[in-house]
């Protein structure tokens, strides 16, 4: 498992059409095989900067999704919304303490 952590920073009037993609789209990209976490962020200042932040179970399963017409859509709707490159990172969780 590894976690994908992504940087997207919004026009700010364009916040809100964001959030409405996300939240039509958020069970079926969390339902896509192997993804076992979704979670979204929102910048405390920047309240146009979002994260988000998954758990996969391997790279494949990532790739599957990046190259799905689930993630096609998603896209398409949200990088014409971006003010800035989204910027975004794959880790391996090293500690966790809860």
């Amino acid at each position: 498992m590894f976690v994908r952590i992504v940087k997207m920073s919004f026009v700010p009037s364009k916040v809100e059409e964001f959030l409405a993609n996300f939240e039509a789209k958020k069970e079926l990209i969390r339902a896509f095989e192997g993804c076992e976490f979704l979670e979204l962020y929102r910048d405390k200042h920047n309240t146009n900067v979002f994260f988000t932040y998954s758990y996969w179970q391997t790279e494949a399963d990532l790739e599957l999704y990046r190259h799905s017409d689930l993630f096609k859509g998603v896209w398409a709707k949200t990088k014409p919304l971006f003010n800035a490159k989204p910027e975004a990172w794959s880790v391996d969780k090293l500690a966790s303490l809860e």
